[in-house]
């Protein structure tokens, strides 16, 4: 008996996400994608209505040949007539087809669209956003919800054509034979709309739920099955606890299901009971008007047959209402994330940064900065759904009034103790975020003024923890510039000092390096950023620490290679050794977001402050290139 206990269907998720409504213009918004393939479906209109001619036509042949065939012996109108029935029966089969295939077309062109405009609006989104949101829930937007969405525009306009010109054929058709059958029939109609509308609210709330559910369980997945979190289970000894939480959300996801097929199902039970009990009140009111003569019994065939035929569509304009209300959620929520703004755009005017012969210095000026609060970066179905409404603290200043000038072609370094504030003046020289007051200037020109594209060619970043993708050593090189010849690839990697690891390699370059780059060992990993930063060249290189994770000898190699790719270069370097603060043209010391010293290492040292205690903890046992470095510092001053 294994998996979690079935109990009362009550799931623990945040209501006001589960409960949240349809936003009013989520159909307006809708019509734009259906319109770019009017064409596709003009075509499933004009063969559903071709499809619906045949179904009313049908019964009308059907009671000729009983009628004017069958009962006065005549074989030349039976057969004329089942000739006919066959041929409409083809041409039913060919518009079905052809329904199908533009169907197909105008679907999945509808997910290539909405796929492609939610991803590249995500890839616009600052990077605080991808702090907070969960990789399941934003892939879940782009799969289920995308699919869903298209299942709106093709399954359910194919529908209503086929469901309203039926109604309106068949209706016409029955009216013609009997108006005292056709009027009993739809006194039944309301019964059958009512319980779609009751039901209806239901399972757009269990929709809404079930996908968000999914998207946590997928969550989940994403996290645990890659190499980091797999490792850390296996470490922790956590595998039996990881297995019960994923059954728990497995169990959530069950729940909601077998409520929303419940009610689904609870739906067709109610219209097949009411069809059953309109088809006897035909056959009984119809066989009375047959007996008294009122009309043949080939007319009362075809009046059940038109029936059959009258409440397959009302059947579908039930179920309709409640596939529209499931596809406009996930329409909906699709344009919840398209209409979630970057936090860092492109201002209207842009202009590119001026390239020249030589580096541009780095200004920061009175800049302050606090991370941005969700409400601004995130939306609270991306980020989780089963702890309630996420945290919305993150104003708390991180950088405040800090100045400081990177003069060109030299190297900065970053020192201070862990949360100063030294990642975060990194991430705004590259405007991953934007500064709350201040200014960042490259160059003499503010950032925000910039283009994007060509921040991004003049600014070189390589993490403490660089990341690869999984795929080749090769195409992870080739992403810093994607036209690079491989005399170019082989240059960089001995630049960085890897190509004779590469080599070695059976594949060389077409190695995969695994999942975040796995394969390899720490060092080879920062190597091949290492590699990746010098192909691409930019004349403004940002390292966090880009030798952290080397070996000493590593480490030394690196430091000759990053020496001379780094010469005419504006560098600024968040530094944990000693050999790259020694090397620097100016250290800023930094302690809760300000700037408390500048200075060279030996004019710090001498100053005897902040810096001078963090080198006695921090840097006073490394060696630089063998020799002590306790050399490189004077004794503490008494």
């Amino acid at each position: 008996m294994g998996g979690p206990r079935m109990g009362p269907m009550r799931l623990g998720i945040d209501e006001s996400i589960s409960r949240q409504k349809v936003k009013p213009g989520t159909v307006r918004r809708i019509i734009p994608y259906a319109l770019h393939y009017r064409w596709s479906l003009l075509a499933i209109t004009l063969a559903t209505a071709t499809s619906a001619v045949v179904a009313a036509a049908g019964p009308l042949l059907l009671k000729g040949i009983i009628d004017n065939g069958i009962l006065p012996g005549r074989l030349g109108v039976v057969v004329g007539l089942a000739s006919v029935i066959a041929g409409l029966a083809l041409v039913d089969a060919l518009a079905i087809f052809t329904q199908t295939w533009f169907s197909g077309r105008v679907g999945q062109g509808i997910v290539y669209d909405l796929r492609c405009k939610v991803f590249g609006h995500v890839q616009r989104q600052s990077l605080a956003f991808f702090m907070r949101t969960q990789t399941g829930s934003l892939v879940s937007r782009l799969n289920t919800d995308v699919i869903g969405a298209q299942q709106a525009i093709t399954t359910l306009l194919s529908q209503t054509v086929s469901t309203l010109l039926t109604l309106i054929l068949v209706l016409g058709t029955m009216f013609y034979l009997s108006w005292q059958i056709t009027v009993a029939a739809l006194v039944m109609i309301p019964f059958f709309l009512l319980p779609a509308k009751l039901v209806g609210a239901r399972l757009q709330r269990l929709t809404r739920e079930g996908m968000g559910l999914n998207a946590d369980m997928g969550s989940m997945m994403n996290e645990r099955f890659n190499v980091s979190g797999a490792m850390l289970a296996k470490l922790y000894g956590r595998a039996d606890q990881e297995a019960g939480s994923f059954a728990h959300k497995a169990g959530r996801v069950r729940d909601v299901s077998i409520l929303t097929n419940v009610y689904a199902r609870l739906l067709f039970i109610i219209v097949t009971l009411l069809t059953a009990l309109t088809t006897a009140l035909v056959y009984g009111l119809g066989g009375i008007l047959t007996i008294g003569g009122t009309f043949q019994i080939g007319t009362l065939v075809a009046m059940v047959t038109l029936l059959m035929r009258l409440y397959g569509p009302i059947n579908q304009l039930s179920n309709m209402q409640l596939n529209v209300m499931v596809a406009l959620v996930s329409f909906d929520r699709v344009f919840e994330v398209l209409d979630l703004k970057p936090l860092v755009g492109e201002r209207p005017g842009a202009r590119a940064l001026p390239a020249g012969g030589t580096a541009p210095d780095i200004e920061f000026g009175d800049v302050s900065f606090h991370y941005p609060t969700a409400d601004e970066v995130s939306l609270a179905s991306l980020e989780s759904i089963t702890s309630g409404t996420p945290e919305r603290g993150d104003d708390q200043p991180v950088l405040s009034e800090v100045s400081f000038r990177a003069p060109a072609g030299t190297l900065t370094a970053l020192v201070g103790p862990s949360g100063a504030g030294k990642t975060t003046i990194t991430h705004l020289v590259p405007r991953l975020y934007d500064p709350i007051s201040g200014t960042v200037r490259i160059g003499g020109h503010d950032v925000r003024e910039l283009t994007l594209g060509s921040l991004n060619d003049a600014v070189g970043v390589v993490t403490q923890d660089a990341h690869l993708f999984h795929d080749t050593i090769r195409a992870n090189l080739l992403y810093a510039r994607p036209d690079a010849a491989e005399p170019e690839l082989i240059e960089a990697c001995e630049a960085a000092r890897i190509w004779d690891t590469i080599s070695s390699l059976p594949d060389g370059l077409d190695t995969l390096v695994g999942d975040h780059g796995y394969r390899l060992s720490g060092g080879e990993k920062q190597r091949i950023a290492l590699a990746r930063l010098l192909l691409k060249s930019p004349p403004i290189v940002v390292l966090d620490e880009a030798t952290a994770h080397l070996d000493s000898e590593s480490e030394a190699a690196i430091q000759r290679a990053l020496k001379s790719a780094l010469a005419g270069r504006t560098s600024l370097v968040i530094a944990h050794r000693l050999s790259t603060i020694l090397e620097a043209d100016q250290i800023l010391v930094l302690d809760k977001g300000r700037i408390l010293e500048r200075g060279t290492h030996g004019e710090l040292v001498a100053a005897d402050g902040l810096y001078a205690e963090l080198y006695r903890t921090q840097f006073a046992n490394q060696t630089v290139n063998g020799a002590d470095a306790a050399a490189a510092c004077p004794a503490k001053r008494a």
